[in-house]
């Protein structure tokens, strides 16, 4: 479903307006410079550079000019030296203009292919544009960013990504309510894959698109879910607290990890005095790292409860 309505031209795309304008600009005045897109995944990155090439070049013409590589390819230094190169040297007889090369996820290059690519698009600026996708910006040598221009895809709007969505549902006929279109929108944080990807799922696994089955299908928990949480520690026995959290746990599939994340959410929200909420939130941080390092729940799951009881017997004393 996401390669169906992948945009196929420029004006299709819906997001970063001011990014879309300036490279039309630059094809348009056929001056477009080596190219770095980079930003989190599901933005708009690959589509905008597919849409510029299908702009640039015919259909048959398409297989001769562009080179595209991902992370499933090889692109060690010797494809780097090899092919790439013996792509980029090669003039093209019958038509003018310059061929491109797309390195997509070129994060996960090596510092060596990195490096040996430096001089290639160097050499060859006359005829090849190479333009570098990435997710992080950090892992590309300066030397790289240096010779590109660089444009940063952030996660999208709500606003944007829900005309879109709307236009899918149309298409497929999904049955979606509106607090199923917000938690889609919720849980995909920016990413339009994923929002895709879950609306997809989710209409295959239970014919209706809602704020529950959509919760349920990514095993995420409910808004209820995390109030009932909160509840439990804040004003029920540590005991009591710790049956009743890990039997939601059992019972709906939820991991910590995400439990944490949506408390760390209320607890912003509730009007804690400020020594108490600091205190929490540094106890939650070094739970959340602690989980990352690959540590048993249960015994995370009791030092959550443990900090949020501390929590209401500092509030106790201090009223």
């Amino acid at each position: 479903m996401v390669e169906k309505y992948r945009p196929q031209t420029l004006n299709d795309l819906i997001s970063h307006q001011d990014i879309l304008s300036t490279i039309q600009k630059f094809i348009n005045e056929d001056r477009l410079p080596h190219l770095l897109l980079y930003g989190p995944p599901g933005t708009g990155k690959t589509s905008t550079i597919l849409a510029c090439a299908k702009q640039l070049y015919k259909d048959k013409e398409f297989g001769s000019m562009v080179l595209e590589l991902n992370a499933s390819d090889d692109r060690g230094i010797d494809i780097v030296r090899g092919p790439i190169l013996s792509f980029a040297s090669t003039r093209t007889i019958f038509k003018k203009g310059f061929k491109l090369v797309i390195l997509d996820e070129a994060d996960a290059m090596t510092q060596d292919a990195q490096n040996a690519l430096r001089r290639v698009i160097e050499k060859f600026t006359e005829n090849t544009r190479f333009c570098l996708i990435c997710n992080y910006l950090s892992k590309i040598i300066p030397a790289l960013q240096s010779r590109c221009t660089r444009f940063r895809f952030g996660p999208l709007t709500p606003e944007l990504m829900v005309p879109r969505l709307e236009h899918v549902v149309e298409e497929e006929k999904v049955d979606i309510s509106e607090d199923g279109m917000k938690a889609l929108v919720t849980l995909s944080s920016g990413d339009m894959r994923r929002a895709l990807n879950i609306l997809q799922s989710t209409n295959m696994a239970f014919g209706k698109v809602t704020e529950e089955t959509v919760y349920t299908c990514t095993g995420h928990p409910l808004k209820s879910d995390i109030a009932n949480i909160l509840d439990w520690m804040l004003n029920q026995d540590f005991t009591t607290a710790y049956r009743n959290i890990t039997e939601l746990k059992t019972l709906k599939g939820l991991a910590l990890h995400d439990i944490l994340t949506e408390i760390h959410l209320f607890v912003h929200r509730v009007d804690f005095p400020s020594s108490v909420r600091i205190h929490l939130l540094t106890k939650m941080a070094d739970i959340e790292y602690r989980l990352s390092v690959g540590t048993n729940e249960k015994i995370q799951l009791s030092s959550l409860i443990a900090a949020f009881q501390v929590t209401r017997d500092l509030i106790v004393a201090e009223a």
